[in-house]
């Protein structure tokens, strides 16, 4: 354990960091964009993920302010950007400093993989390529025959070669299926072996309409063709893949005329071999000085103070994104804290004491109300029974039946007149002409007795 060599944790990142930035360094990646931050400082984080997988990309303001637009979330991307590490949790990352919307710049990099897959297989390579012959009988013409490309190179041929024959192989030179056209159309003319050297092309167009010359299966075909080949597609800036593959390339359809007419192929031929030649030192060349820039400029970059200030501002920005976070979080558990005590407060207030006893109240006096409604309906269904029961005995009853009671009359107390006196219950209890009172059902009546009888 003396002996070893023992990490630190930061030495651990940082050399994983040089190793990896060393390593890979530029890149070209397309993806999805998520958890987009634009952090007061200026710099970019985002994640670019699709399917299967994220990785995590810092765009410090130095690069993000170039750009056209503001990436959001969801919003699909490709950046050129630098694998780095940040040391400080030991996560690897991207550094950006190019980015755009997904679209043609998906189209540029399929072809940048494309092309540099070919030329690692050594497609593109000058001396695999075939010389054109120095005498052309018939030559073969692969494109659109209502186009303008065939119009312009029959008039070439017209004017610089009339005997010239020409076979045109029909084919279509834009859409999705014009690559699987003119490979088919290519392969067409290899079968037949009528001609010395083939044209393939169109007119210029945008970058979707060149499309079809990028493919694969067609630069293939190209690359084996045993008949020499003049790629014309007729734009002026960028090469397609066909020109790369093919054994010459012309920068018009009318150009590719003009190579293939016999009054100029052997000059034409010695030139293009010395350009080939000089185009070959010169990549070469410039090949191995920008492989000397570059990797002097990286190092350059790894021991730059602007590193460690970007790894600084980069941290300073991910603790204020959390402390931003962590009081926020604080704000909201405070304010359920705040709506807590406020619930248990209002079940406590006098006010609300005040308002369950209001409703008790309320509550009780319509059970009272209830009780006494019930109880006076009792009393009057008990009062009815009494009432109907004392009828049934009442003298009243009786007197309703046709009979009647008979008082005596007596001296008034003050004497001022008679009064009704005891009930009658027997004759004798009566004398002649004594005064008597006739109780009937509906009223009374006086009579005076004049006899009795046994």
């Amino acid at each position: 354990m003396s002996q070893a060599d023992i990490y630190t944790v930061s030495r651990l990142n940082s050399e994983v960091r040089l190793t990896l930035e060393l390593q890979f360094r530029q890149l070209w990646l397309v993806g999805e964009v998520s958890n987009f931050v634009a952090a007061s400082s200026g710099h970019w984080y985002f994640s670019l993920k699709d399917q299967a997988a994220q990785v995590k990309v810092a765009m410090f303001k130095t690069s993000n302010r170039n750009a056209v637009f503001m990436p959001r979330n969801g919003q699909q991307v490709m950046v050129r950007a630098r694998i780095s590490v940040y040391e400080p949790r030991g996560e690897y990352q991207l550094l950006a400093d190019f980015i755009e919307p997904a679209g043609d710049g998906l189209l540029r990099q399929q072809y940048e993989q494309l092309k540099a897959k070919l030329a690692a297989e050594g497609l593109f390579a000058p001396e695999r390529k075939k010389p054109l012959p120095p005498s052309v009988q018939t030559v073969g013409v692969i494109t659109s025959p209502t186009g303008a490309a065939i119009r312009d190179i029959l008039t070439v041929l017209q004017r610089r070669a009339p005997a010239l024959s020409v076979i045109i192989y029909p084919s279509l030179v834009q859409g999705a299926q014009a690559a699987a056209d003119l490979t088919a159309a290519l392969q067409h003319a290899i079968q037949r072996q009528e001609c010395q050297v083939l044209i393939i092309g169109r007119g210029g167009g945008s970058l979707e309409d060149l499309w079809c010359f990028n493919d694969e299966t067609l630069a293939r075909t190209i690359a084996n063709c045993p008949i020499p080949i003049v790629s014309a597609v007729g734009h002026e800036i960028d090469f397609s893949i066909s020109d790369f593959v093919a054994d010459v390339r012309a920068a018009t359809p009318s150009a590719a005329a003009e190579l293939v007419s016999p009054d100029q192929q052997h000059q034409l031929q010695q030139l293009q071999q010395q350009q080939q030649r000089l185009q070959q030192a010169m990549r070469q060349r410039l090949a191995s000085a920008s492989q000397q820039l570059l990797h002097q400029s990286s190092r350059l970059q790894l021991l730059h103070p602007a590193r460690r200030v970007q790894q600084q501002q980069q941290r300073l920005d991910e603790l204020q994104i959390r402390l931003t976070q962590a009081m926020q979080q604080q704000l909201q558990q405070k304010k359920q804290q705040l709506q807590l005590q406020q619930t248990a407060l209002s079940l406590v207030s006098p006010q609300q004491q005040l308002q369950r006893q209001q409703q008790q109240l309320q509550m009780l006096s319509q059970q009272l109300l209830r009780s006494w409604q019930q109880q006076l309906q009792r009393r009057q269904q008990q009062w009815q029974l009494l009432s109907s029961q004392l009828h049934t005995v009442s003298p009243l009853a009786t007197l309703e039946r046709g009979y009647s009671i008979v008082f005596s009359t007596e001296e008034s107390k003050d004497g001022t007149g008679k009064v009704k006196g005891a009930v009658l219950k027997s004759q004798q209890q009566v004398q002649p002409g004594q005064l008597l009172q006739i109780r009937l059902a509906d009223g009374e009546l006086s009579a005076r007795v004049e006899k009795t009888s046994a």
